[in-house]
Protein backbone atom coordinates (compact mmCIF):
# COMPACT_ATOMS: atom_id res chain seq x y z
CA UNK A 1 0.00 0.00 0.00
CA UNK A 2 1.57 3.44 -0.55
CA UNK A 3 1.93 6.17 1.65
CA UNK A 4 -0.72 8.68 0.83
CA UNK A 5 0.83 12.24 0.18
CA UNK A 6 0.83 14.80 2.65
CA UNK A 7 -0.70 18.08 2.12
CA UNK A 8 -0.02 20.43 4.44
CA UNK A 9 -2.87 23.01 4.45
CA UNK A 10 -3.23 26.48 6.12
CA UNK A 11 -5.39 26.18 9.28
CA UNK A 12 -8.11 28.68 8.10
CA UNK A 13 -11.85 27.89 7.82
CA UNK A 14 -12.38 27.19 3.97
CA UNK A 15 -8.80 25.63 2.83
CA UNK A 16 -8.29 23.32 6.07
CA UNK A 17 -12.36 21.71 4.57
CA UNK A 18 -9.24 19.53 2.52
CA UNK A 19 -8.80 17.52 5.55
CA UNK A 20 -12.46 16.35 5.04
CA UNK A 21 -12.63 16.19 1.73
CA UNK A 22 -9.48 14.02 0.85
CA UNK A 23 -8.07 12.84 4.49
CA UNK A 24 -10.39 9.23 5.51
CA UNK A 25 -9.48 9.86 9.17
CA UNK A 26 -11.28 13.13 9.26
CA UNK A 27 -13.56 13.39 12.26
CA UNK A 28 -17.23 11.99 11.09
CA UNK A 29 -18.35 15.08 13.54
CA UNK A 30 -16.18 17.48 11.06
CA UNK A 31 -18.01 15.66 8.48
CA UNK A 32 -21.48 16.24 9.61
CA UNK A 33 -20.72 19.57 10.54
CA UNK A 34 -20.05 20.21 7.16
CA UNK A 35 -22.76 18.34 5.68
CA UNK A 36 -24.84 20.92 7.54
CA UNK A 37 -22.59 23.96 6.22
CA UNK A 38 -23.91 23.15 2.50
CA UNK A 39 -27.03 21.41 2.74
CA UNK A 40 -29.18 24.96 2.10
CA UNK A 41 -27.50 24.31 -1.27
CA UNK A 42 -26.15 20.99 -1.80
CA UNK A 43 -28.39 18.44 -0.10
CA UNK A 44 -26.36 15.11 -1.25
CA UNK A 45 -23.03 16.45 -0.06
CA UNK A 46 -22.16 12.68 0.63
CA UNK A 47 -22.75 12.80 -3.17
CA UNK A 48 -20.67 15.61 -4.02
CA UNK A 49 -17.86 14.29 -1.72
CA UNK A 50 -17.57 10.83 -3.55
CA UNK A 51 -17.49 12.30 -6.90
CA UNK A 52 -14.70 14.68 -5.44
CA UNK A 53 -12.44 12.08 -4.11
CA UNK A 54 -13.36 10.19 -7.38
CA UNK A 55 -11.66 12.95 -9.37
CA UNK A 56 -8.87 13.26 -7.17
CA UNK A 57 -6.56 10.71 -8.41
CA UNK A 58 -3.11 10.84 -6.18
CA UNK A 59 -4.57 12.83 -3.84
CA UNK A 60 -6.91 10.69 -2.20
CA UNK A 61 -6.44 9.11 0.60
CA UNK A 62 -4.18 11.65 1.38
CA UNK A 63 -2.62 12.54 4.80
CA UNK A 64 -3.97 16.18 5.15
CA UNK A 65 -2.47 18.04 7.80
CA UNK A 66 -3.83 21.88 8.52
CA UNK A 67 -0.89 23.96 10.13
CA UNK A 68 -1.60 27.11 11.71
CA UNK A 69 1.31 29.20 11.00
CA UNK A 70 4.65 29.49 9.82
CA UNK A 71 6.18 27.70 12.18
CA UNK A 72 4.53 24.85 12.43
CA UNK A 73 4.59 24.79 8.59
CA UNK A 74 8.18 24.37 8.76
CA UNK A 75 8.64 21.88 11.24
CA UNK A 76 6.03 19.28 8.65
CA UNK A 77 7.81 20.43 5.13
CA UNK A 78 10.28 17.63 5.14
CA UNK A 79 7.31 14.92 4.14
CA UNK A 80 5.46 17.23 2.03
CA UNK A 81 3.86 16.09 -1.14
CA UNK A 82 1.50 20.17 -1.97
CA UNK A 83 0.98 22.99 0.08
CA UNK A 84 -2.04 24.85 0.15
CA UNK A 85 -1.90 28.32 0.85
CA UNK A 86 -3.39 31.42 1.65
CA UNK A 87 -0.96 33.81 3.59
CA UNK A 88 1.82 31.34 4.99
CA UNK A 89 4.82 32.13 2.69
CA UNK A 90 7.06 29.88 0.54
CA UNK A 91 10.40 30.83 -0.49
CA UNK A 92 13.78 29.43 -0.51
CA UNK A 93 14.36 28.71 2.72
CA UNK A 94 10.77 26.80 2.65
CA UNK A 95 11.70 24.73 -0.53
CA UNK A 96 15.02 23.70 1.22
CA UNK A 97 12.66 22.04 4.21
CA UNK A 98 10.82 20.33 1.31
CA UNK A 99 12.86 18.00 -0.76
CA UNK A 100 9.54 16.28 -1.40
CA UNK A 101 7.46 19.44 -2.73
CA UNK A 102 5.92 19.21 -5.79
CA UNK A 103 2.83 21.41 -6.14
CA UNK A 104 1.91 24.95 -4.15
CA UNK A 105 -1.28 25.97 -4.40
CA UNK A 106 -2.69 29.34 -3.23
CA UNK A 107 -5.76 29.97 -1.77
CA UNK A 108 -6.65 33.14 -3.86
CA UNK A 109 -5.70 34.30 -7.20
CA UNK A 110 -2.84 36.91 -6.02
CA UNK A 111 0.57 35.05 -5.40
CA UNK A 112 1.95 37.52 -2.95
CA UNK A 113 4.33 35.52 -0.42
CA UNK A 114 5.09 33.08 -2.99
CA UNK A 115 8.17 32.89 -4.26
CA UNK A 116 7.72 31.59 -8.07
CA UNK A 117 10.99 32.07 -9.29
CA UNK A 118 12.74 30.23 -6.56
CA UNK A 119 9.82 27.31 -7.15
CA UNK A 120 10.53 27.08 -10.85
CA UNK A 121 13.86 26.66 -10.07
CA UNK A 122 13.40 23.97 -8.28
CA UNK A 123 10.52 22.08 -10.11
CA UNK A 124 8.10 22.90 -7.77
CA UNK A 125 4.68 23.78 -9.61
CA UNK A 126 2.77 27.16 -8.38
CA UNK A 127 -1.11 27.32 -8.74
CA UNK A 128 -3.39 30.59 -8.22
CA UNK A 129 -6.84 30.17 -8.02
CA UNK A 130 -9.37 32.84 -8.59
CA UNK A 131 -11.58 31.96 -5.98
CA UNK A 132 -15.58 32.21 -6.78
CA UNK A 133 -16.59 33.50 -3.52
CA UNK A 134 -14.36 36.32 -4.00
CA UNK A 135 -16.09 37.42 -7.06
CA UNK A 136 -19.55 36.83 -5.21
CA UNK A 137 -18.48 38.90 -2.55
CA UNK A 138 -17.05 41.65 -5.58
CA UNK A 139 -20.61 41.61 -7.05
CA UNK A 140 -22.91 42.12 -3.90
CA UNK A 141 -20.50 45.23 -3.17
CA UNK A 142 -21.67 46.44 -6.93
CA UNK A 143 -25.51 45.59 -6.10
CA UNK A 144 -25.09 47.56 -2.68
CA UNK A 145 -23.75 50.43 -4.67
CA UNK A 146 -26.33 50.32 -7.12
CA UNK A 147 -29.32 49.61 -5.03
CA UNK A 148 -27.97 52.90 -2.91
CA UNK A 149 -27.54 54.94 -6.90
CA UNK A 150 -31.36 54.00 -7.63
CA UNK A 151 -32.87 53.65 -4.13
CA UNK A 152 -33.82 50.41 -4.92
CA UNK A 153 -34.66 49.53 -1.40
CA UNK A 154 -36.60 52.36 -1.17
CA UNK A 155 -38.91 52.13 -4.59
CA UNK A 156 -39.14 48.15 -4.43
CA UNK A 157 -42.78 47.03 -5.43
CA UNK A 158 -44.16 50.62 -4.63
CA UNK A 159 -45.77 51.61 -7.48
CA UNK A 160 -49.38 53.31 -6.83
CA UNK A 161 -49.31 56.95 -5.52
CA UNK A 162 -50.06 55.51 -2.03
CA UNK A 163 -47.04 53.18 -1.65
CA UNK A 164 -44.53 55.52 -2.66
CA UNK A 165 -46.40 58.63 -0.74
CA UNK A 166 -46.19 56.43 2.37
CA UNK A 167 -42.49 55.89 1.48
CA UNK A 168 -42.29 60.00 1.61
CA UNK A 169 -42.42 60.35 -2.17
CA UNK A 170 -44.51 62.87 -3.99
CA UNK A 171 -45.80 61.28 -6.98
CA UNK A 172 -47.35 62.97 -9.80
CA UNK A 173 -48.05 62.31 -13.27
CA UNK A 174 -46.31 64.84 -16.11
CA UNK A 175 -48.41 65.98 -19.47
CA UNK A 176 -47.82 63.18 -21.47
CA UNK A 177 -48.59 65.36 -24.34
CA UNK A 178 -46.08 67.88 -23.63
CA UNK A 179 -43.51 65.74 -22.08
CA UNK A 180 -41.69 62.16 -21.77
CA UNK A 181 -43.32 60.12 -19.16
CA UNK A 182 -40.90 58.50 -17.43
CA UNK A 183 -39.87 60.05 -13.42
CA UNK A 184 -43.40 60.27 -12.58
CA UNK A 185 -42.69 58.91 -8.71
CA UNK A 186 -40.58 62.07 -8.85
CA UNK A 187 -37.71 60.70 -6.80
CA UNK A 188 -34.99 62.45 -5.60
CA UNK A 189 -31.42 62.04 -4.96
CA UNK A 190 -30.92 59.32 -7.90
CA UNK A 191 -27.75 58.95 -9.46
CA UNK A 192 -25.21 56.46 -11.09
CA UNK A 193 -22.12 55.11 -10.90
CA UNK A 194 -20.38 56.13 -13.85
CA UNK A 195 -18.43 59.28 -13.68
CA UNK A 196 -17.80 59.25 -10.40
CA UNK A 197 -14.78 58.10 -7.73
CA UNK A 198 -14.72 54.82 -5.63
CA UNK A 199 -11.63 54.51 -3.15
CA UNK A 200 -10.95 50.72 -2.21
CA UNK A 201 -9.15 50.77 1.20
CA UNK A 202 -7.54 47.45 1.06
CA UNK A 203 -6.55 46.03 -2.07
CA UNK A 204 -6.58 42.49 -1.76
CA UNK A 205 -8.46 39.47 -3.75
CA UNK A 206 -11.94 41.00 -3.14
CA UNK A 207 -10.73 44.71 -3.72
CA UNK A 208 -9.34 43.97 -7.12
CA UNK A 209 -12.64 42.47 -7.91
CA UNK A 210 -14.34 45.46 -7.07
CA UNK A 211 -12.09 47.33 -9.20
CA UNK A 212 -12.35 45.74 -12.52
CA UNK A 213 -16.47 45.66 -12.54
CA UNK A 214 -16.12 49.64 -11.47
CA UNK A 215 -13.82 50.21 -13.98
CA UNK A 216 -16.53 48.52 -16.44
CA UNK A 217 -18.88 51.06 -14.71
CA UNK A 218 -16.89 54.11 -15.83
CA UNK A 219 -15.96 54.61 -12.36
CA UNK A 220 -12.47 56.63 -11.16
CA UNK A 221 -11.43 54.27 -9.01
CA UNK A 222 -8.65 54.78 -5.82
CA UNK A 223 -6.82 52.34 -3.31
CA UNK A 224 -4.86 51.97 -0.84
CA UNK A 225 -2.72 49.59 0.99
CA UNK A 226 -0.16 48.62 3.66
CA UNK A 227 2.68 48.57 0.16
CA UNK A 228 2.09 51.35 -2.03
CA UNK A 229 1.51 50.20 -5.61
CA UNK A 230 4.15 50.87 -8.61
CA UNK A 231 3.11 52.33 -11.68
CA UNK A 232 2.40 49.37 -14.06
CA UNK A 233 0.72 47.53 -11.26
CA UNK A 234 -1.50 50.95 -10.98
CA UNK A 235 -2.15 50.89 -14.80
CA UNK A 236 -2.51 47.26 -15.15
CA UNK A 237 -5.68 47.65 -12.55
CA UNK A 238 -6.95 51.02 -13.45
CA UNK A 239 -6.06 52.40 -10.49
CA UNK A 240 -4.65 55.27 -8.53
CA UNK A 241 -2.76 54.68 -5.24
CA UNK A 242 -2.84 56.88 -2.54
CA UNK A 243 -2.80 57.07 1.37
CA UNK A 244 -6.36 57.10 3.13
CA UNK A 245 -7.06 60.17 4.08
CA UNK A 246 -6.73 61.08 0.39
CA UNK A 247 -9.13 58.73 -0.47
CA UNK A 248 -11.69 59.83 2.00
CA UNK A 249 -11.16 63.41 0.83
CA UNK A 250 -12.07 62.71 -3.13
CA UNK A 251 -14.25 59.42 -3.27
CA UNK A 252 -17.89 59.83 -3.44
CA UNK A 253 -17.74 55.62 -2.94
CA UNK A 254 -15.80 54.40 -0.08
CA UNK A 255 -15.19 50.57 -0.47
CA UNK A 256 -13.43 49.23 2.58
CA UNK A 257 -12.15 45.70 2.08
CA UNK A 258 -10.47 44.59 5.60
CA UNK A 259 -10.44 41.51 7.95
CA UNK A 260 -10.83 42.31 11.44
CA UNK A 261 -7.95 42.26 13.56
CA UNK A 262 -5.83 44.03 16.58
CA UNK A 263 -4.89 46.21 13.31
CA UNK A 264 -7.85 47.01 11.85
CA UNK A 265 -10.28 47.78 14.65
CA UNK A 266 -12.10 50.90 14.21
CA UNK A 267 -10.08 51.72 11.17
CA UNK A 268 -12.33 54.16 10.61
CA UNK A 269 -12.98 56.13 13.44
CA UNK A 270 -15.00 59.50 14.11
CA UNK A 271 -11.70 61.16 12.53
CA UNK A 272 -11.36 59.68 9.39
CA UNK A 273 -15.63 59.83 8.80
CA UNK A 274 -14.95 63.59 9.35
CA UNK A 275 -12.34 63.15 6.57
CA UNK A 276 -14.73 62.00 4.10
CA UNK A 277 -16.13 63.82 1.27
CA UNK A 278 -19.40 65.26 2.38
CA UNK A 279 -22.59 63.12 0.74
CA UNK A 280 -19.99 60.27 0.61
CA UNK A 281 -21.24 56.51 0.16
CA UNK A 282 -19.87 53.75 2.32
CA UNK A 283 -19.97 50.11 1.54
CA UNK A 284 -18.89 47.21 3.65
CA UNK A 285 -18.53 43.89 2.37
CA UNK A 286 -15.81 42.64 4.78
CA UNK A 287 -16.22 42.87 8.48
CA UNK A 288 -17.78 45.41 10.45
CA UNK A 289 -15.68 45.62 13.23
CA UNK A 290 -13.17 47.97 11.02
CA UNK A 291 -15.88 50.69 11.43
CA UNK A 292 -16.67 52.30 14.81
CA UNK A 293 -20.32 51.82 14.98
CA UNK A 294 -20.75 54.87 17.45
CA UNK A 295 -18.69 57.05 14.54
CA UNK A 296 -20.88 55.67 11.88
CA UNK A 297 -23.96 56.33 13.11
CA UNK A 298 -23.07 59.87 14.09
CA UNK A 299 -22.08 59.94 10.29
CA UNK A 300 -25.46 58.85 9.27
CA UNK A 301 -27.08 60.95 11.85
CA UNK A 302 -25.54 64.21 11.14
CA UNK A 303 -26.18 63.80 7.31
CA UNK A 304 -22.07 63.70 6.25
CA UNK A 305 -22.69 60.47 4.96
CA UNK A 306 -24.95 59.79 2.57
CA UNK A 307 -25.23 56.46 2.37
CA UNK A 308 -24.33 52.59 3.91
CA UNK A 309 -24.29 49.39 3.08
CA UNK A 310 -22.69 46.44 5.17
CA UNK A 311 -22.57 42.65 4.87
CA UNK A 312 -21.82 41.16 7.65
CA UNK A 313 -23.24 42.90 10.06
CA UNK A 314 -21.97 44.11 13.89
CA UNK A 315 -23.43 40.95 15.26
CA UNK A 316 -24.94 37.53 13.66
CA UNK A 317 -27.93 36.90 13.94
CA UNK A 318 -28.98 40.63 13.90
CA UNK A 319 -31.41 42.36 15.42
CA UNK A 320 -35.03 43.82 14.31
CA UNK A 321 -34.63 46.66 16.30
CA UNK A 322 -30.85 47.40 15.15
CA UNK A 323 -30.33 51.45 15.10
CA UNK A 324 -28.91 51.22 11.54
CA UNK A 325 -32.26 49.82 9.96
CA UNK A 326 -33.87 53.30 10.88
CA UNK A 327 -32.08 55.10 8.09
CA UNK A 328 -33.52 55.34 4.92
CA UNK A 329 -30.40 55.31 3.30
CA UNK A 330 -28.81 52.26 4.68
CA UNK A 331 -28.74 48.73 3.66
CA UNK A 332 -28.17 45.77 5.34
CA UNK A 333 -27.97 42.30 4.54
CA UNK A 334 -27.35 39.17 6.44
CA UNK A 335 -23.52 37.53 5.64
CA UNK A 336 -24.59 36.31 2.24
CA UNK A 337 -22.00 38.59 0.00
CA UNK A 338 -19.87 34.86 -0.51
CA UNK A 339 -23.33 32.72 -1.35
CA UNK A 340 -24.17 30.33 -2.87
CA UNK A 341 -21.81 27.87 -1.04
CA UNK A 342 -21.76 26.47 -5.12
CA UNK A 343 -18.59 29.15 -5.00
CA UNK A 344 -16.45 27.21 -2.73
CA UNK A 345 -17.68 23.72 -3.90
CA UNK A 346 -16.43 24.71 -7.55
CA UNK A 347 -13.69 26.13 -5.98
CA UNK A 348 -12.45 23.63 -4.38
CA UNK A 349 -13.32 20.95 -7.33
CA UNK A 350 -11.21 23.49 -9.25
CA UNK A 351 -8.29 22.96 -6.76
CA UNK A 352 -8.37 19.49 -6.45
CA UNK A 353 -8.58 18.52 -10.21
CA UNK A 354 -5.58 21.17 -11.15
CA UNK A 355 -3.35 20.04 -8.28
CA UNK A 356 -4.01 16.10 -9.10
CA UNK A 357 -3.10 16.96 -12.85
CA UNK A 358 0.45 18.68 -11.79
CA UNK A 359 1.02 16.24 -9.41
CA UNK A 360 0.51 13.43 -11.78
CA UNK A 361 2.55 15.37 -14.19
CA UNK A 362 5.77 15.61 -11.55
CA UNK A 363 5.46 11.70 -11.03
CA UNK A 364 5.86 10.92 -14.84
CA UNK A 365 8.61 13.33 -14.83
Amino acid sequence: MPTPPAILVEDDAFPRMLKAFLDPTAAPQYLAALADFFAHDLPDFAGWLANLRAQAGPLYPADVRPVPDQEALHAQLADATVVVTESLEIGERQLALAPKLKVVQKYGAMLRGIDVAACKARGVTVLPLRRRANISCAEHALMLMLALSKQLHRLHGRISFEQLRSAGYDPKMFDSGLTPGSGWPRARDLSILYGTTLGIIGFGEIGREIAVRAHAFGMRVLCTQRTPMTAAEQREWHVTYCDRDTLLANSDWVCVQLPSNAHTQNYLDHAQFALMKPGARLINVSRAQVMNRDALLAALRSGRLGGFALDPLYEEPGRADDELLQFNNVILTPHVAAMPRHNALEDFRDLVRGVAQAVRSQILQ
